[in-house]
């Protein structure tokens, strides 16, 4: 993996930006009491300081930035020098994380700002769905690491494991996050809710329970 920044780092970069840009220019605006939380209606339910929400964003922020490093430097960290088969994708990772987080960020700012969460259902179940399908389109080429992906013990134990697991998990995740996308767009409230707790069960369950009926066969 190439260790120097590329323009691709610059625009996440400003990505990452974006929302404290954003926050710095609404902050005048703000009053000394905000929403900081929405019920399933829309509606406040918790009010706050502005310093609680500024620390919030900042939180946030400091998550996103965090794990994008993380993930970009993992094979220089990783002590048994495993990550570093997986380097691209491990970067691949920390950019999807900054953009998933800078809509989180910029949907809170926009919310507390207008006093009511205005987003539909579709639109927070649609970018959760493209990110799912966006990590399913790296599971095939993740190698066994302590880091990311299905870590079983199983798969840890036995790099076919490993990747059959992960080949499977590729083939549920990639369309499992498109299907939440399409659901989205026709259901809604706790129909959708339920939706999308049930695809997440089976996007985590039947990958670990393959990864754990492989060894056994392979063992036999």
């Amino acid at each position: 993996m190439k260790k120097e920044l590329t323009w691709m780092d610059g625009i996440v970069l400003v990505i990452w930006a974006l929302p404290l840009v954003y926050l710095l220019s609404v902050f005048p605006l703000l009053g000394p009491t905000l929403p900081l939380h929405f019920n399933i209606r829309g509606t406040p339910d918790r009010w706050g300081s502005r310093a609680e929400f500024v620390g919030v964003i900042a939180f946030l922020s400091g998550i996103s930035l965090g794990a994008a490093l993380l993930f970009r430097f993992l094979p220089r960290i990783d002590p048994k020098k495993q990550a570093k088969y997986s380097g691209v994708v491990f970067v691949r990772i920390g950019y999807a994380l900054v953009l998933f987080m800078s809509v989180i960020s910029a949907t809170i700012i926009y919310a507390v700002t207008h006093g009511r969460y205005s987003f539909p259902d579709r639109f927070m179940y649609s970018v959760l769905g493209l990110f799912f399908a966006y990590l399913g389109n790296l599971m095939n080429n993740v190698k066994p690491n302590y880091f990311f992906g299905i870590r079983t013990p199983w798969a840890l134990e036995n790099e076919e494991v490993w990747r059959k697991t992960h080949q499977l998990a590729a083939r549920l995740w990639l369309p499992g996050g498109l299907l939440l996308v399409v659901l989205s767009l026709i259901l809604h409230g706790e129909v959708m809710h339920a939706s999308f707790i049930a695809i997440v069960l089976v996007l985590g369950i039947v990958p670990v329970t393959y990864s754990y009926l492989y060894y056994r066969k392979l063992s036999r």
